[in-house]
């Protein structure tokens, strides 16, 4: 399966040296706004195309899956023409704008009956089935509430700090959040509040608790003008687990009632971490399906229309890419 990426950024870099170590694709195409750019990369790392356009990429009859990696303000626009063009995508977090956004995207891939799902990596890790079965097996007993934090410190990255490039924390960062909550505690959400603090137009610390059915409880900050350690915690009435580096699990710890370590849960070793979704786009593809079962569409509608009511609860709306 040819697998082509559209923009030639950080994130992009970092497909493409996954990519190029995995036997489900290959790495085949490169487009980026600048030929000598796109001709870069693709030596870089091997591609065997380079277009100095993303639309001349797109008329290549070649390509079979696309990873839309420009920022967040350009997803719609870019996804809508790879769906037009008949490819399937791999759109990379946050997913979209707004829910308005992914529902119009998702109505196309399905019209197209073209793959189309966020690549939003937590979801499709093995890490998620560990942590998911230290809790089935009740080995912190009933589950109540869990903690979380995710910072970097980005104040040289434009595109966090440019409300047109949709910066700020929430979509960025405060994204995973949302996931790793819901990821534990299920749909079944009762409310969400936040607060934010906002510099140069864009929000730079988010705070944000959310309840579940039963009152299970996720209490959660995101930042993008410090380094966090990451860490998550969900805490049950016979223990809790510690999980280090909840962006991209490295060990998952468990904990007795006594604070007593019990047991240490390996992580298996990955490319990058990003292979995960790539095998779930290949799988998805090859069997006719529109979606990943890791990232259902409506997980995706659902995650959008969260932050959606973060930001108005903010009083905050960021500008929309025309």
């Amino acid at each position: 399966m040819k697998m082509a990426i559209l923009g030639a950024g950080a994130i992009a870099n970092k497909m493409a040296a996954t990519i190029t170590k995995m036997d489900e694709v290959e790495a085949y195409a490169i487009a980026a706004r600048d030929l000598d750019r796109a001709q870069a990369f693709a030596e870089a790392y091997g591609f065997t195309k380079a277009y100095g356009s993303y639309e001349e990429m797109l008329a290549d009859e070649a390509v079979d899956l696309v990873y839309v990696a420009v920022p967040h303000s350009h997803h719609y626009k870019m996804t809508k023409l790879c769906l037009e063009a008949g490819k399937h995508v791999l759109c990379e977090k946050a997913f979209m704008v707004n829910a308005e956004q992914a529902r119009d995207v998702l109505a196309l891939a399905k019209s197209k009956k073209l793959l189309l799902t966020e690549a939003i990596w937590t979801r499709y890790m093995p890490s998620r089935k560990i942590i998911d079965d230290i809790i089935a097996r009740g080995e912190i007993g009933e589950v109540t509430s869990l903690t979380a934090n995710l910072g970097y410190e980005l104040s040289q990255i434009k595109r966090i700090w440019d409300p047109a490039l949709a910066g700020g924390a929430l979509l960025d960062v405060g994204v995973y959040l949302v996931n790793f909550a819901r990821m534990v505690f299920g749909e079944d959400m009762t409310s969400v509040s936040s607060y934010a603090v906002f510099k140069d137009g864009v929000d730079m610390i988010d705070s944000i608790v959310m309840t579940f059915e039963g009152g299970k409880t996720a209490t959660m900050q995101c930042n993008v003008n410090a380094v966090l350690n990451r860490t998550g915690c969900i805490f049950g009435t016979k223990g809790y687990l510690e999980i280090t580096n909840i962006n991209n699990p490295e060990e998952i710890k468990v904990y007795n009632e006594e604070y007593q370590a019990v047991r240490t849960y390996a992580v298996p070793e990955q490319i990058t971490g990003y292979e995960y979704e790539v095998e779930a786009c290949v799988r998805a593809i090859e069997s006719g399906s529109l979606e990943c079962p890791q990232m259902p569409h409506a997980e995706t509608i659902q995650v959008m229309e969260i932050m959606d009511g973060i930001r108005k609860s903010w009083g905050y709306e960021i500008p929309v890419l025309e």
